[in-house]
């Protein structure tokens, strides 16, 4: 889903609409892979759904904030708000380092 924003704009007497796409939400994004996790199932018994998730957005973000502080781990910690020896952690737990 791509959210749209509508601009009216006024301009003399003529009003002029603007309308631009924004990017989907992180909302929008886990939403749509949940719905194709879930329709490729083809009937398959699935558990633990939960820590699925969580891995495996917690292993991005954790490597995408890395890649924004150019793997300044001090940084990344202060950026995620967590304390560095947490951040280390769930490096190790996800081998990204």
């Amino acid at each position: 889903m791509i959210n749209m924003d509508v601009t009216t704009v006024t301009s003399g007497n003529a009003n002029q609409e603007t309308i631009t796409q924004t990017q989907p939400t992180l909302h929008d994004c886990v939403e749509q892979a949940m719905k194709n996790y879930f329709s490729h199932l083809d009937g398959q018994p699935v558990t633990d759904v939960y820590n699925m998730v969580l891995s495996e957005v917690e292993a991005a973000l954790f490597e995408s904030v890395l890649n924004y502080t150019r793997g300044n781990q001090t940084v990344a910690a202060n950026v995620l708000g967590v304390n560095r020896g947490t951040l280390r952690k769930k490096l190790k737990q996800y081998r990204l380092i």
